[in-house]
């Protein structure tokens, strides 16, 4: 004797009836390629000419270009309050664009309390991209928000064309909310090129907007 087959319409005992998500998946549309930043096409268009003409540049690949931006923060009071490091982390991160690292100390110093791999900062490193799009963001938006601004230094190159920014407070990147800051922390912004000299990496970096002081 055979058994008795569901009828048409209803669902076997003991089925679950699929969801309309289930039934019908929503498809993922692919993602078109990124649009390269607005720096990035300046380079390649004025840049790249202007350096060749002024350097006299036999090829394109000897022009001197952006390699990576690093910010680091150093947080020695995290020593004593370890809370501190998660708050520098988070403000980091929003500002970057870019989940930070914690830095470490090397070794330990008796007379500041500090012991050799202790939590002493966070860094970040930007390639690409990320680091295009915030080199926009320090010199068309921070930047100008500094009080009394009057361009930035040109004596702070390290002689192999890398170039290091100090911001005093994180309050000028537009990132960061006033009414949740606790603490006024400075930071370090190391603009690291190909150039072989201070002198081809100080006319890169005017050439992609850097306002030096005059």
């Amino acid at each position: 004797m055979s058994k008795k087959e569901p009828k048409k319409g209803k669902a076997p005992k003991g089925a679950r009836e699929a969801t309309p998500k289930e039934a019908a998946p929503k498809e993922k549309k692919p993602k078109g390629p990124q649009e390269p930043s607005r720096i990035k096409v300046r380079y390649g268009k004025e840049v790249v000419p202007a350096l060749m003409k002024h350097f006299n540049y036999t090829n394109v690949m000897a022009v001197p270009k952006l390699e990576k931006i690093v910010i680091n923060m150093g947080l020695g009071e995290a020593v004593a309050n370890a809370k501190i490091l998660d708050i520098a982390t988070d403000e980091l991160g929003r500002i970057a664009g870019q989940r930070p690292i914690v830095t470490k100390a090397k070794k330990s110093i008796a007379n500041f309390k500090l012991r050799q791999n202790m939590s002493i900062g966070a860094a970040v490193t930007l390639r690409g991209e990320r680091m295009f799009e915030f080199f926009d963001r320090l010199t068309n938006v921070v930047l100008p928000r500094v009080r009394d601004f009057r361009g930035v230094s040109t004596k702070s190159f390290d002689g192999r064309g890398n170039y290091t920014l100090g911001l005093r407070d994180q309050l000028i990147f537009p990132e960061i909310d006033y009414a949740k800051v606790d603490k006024i922390r400075g930071m370090n912004v190391t603009i690291v090129t190909t150039a072989r000299t201070d002198d081809e990496a100080r006319e890169l970096l005017k050439q992609l907007g850097m306002p030096f002081r005059q």
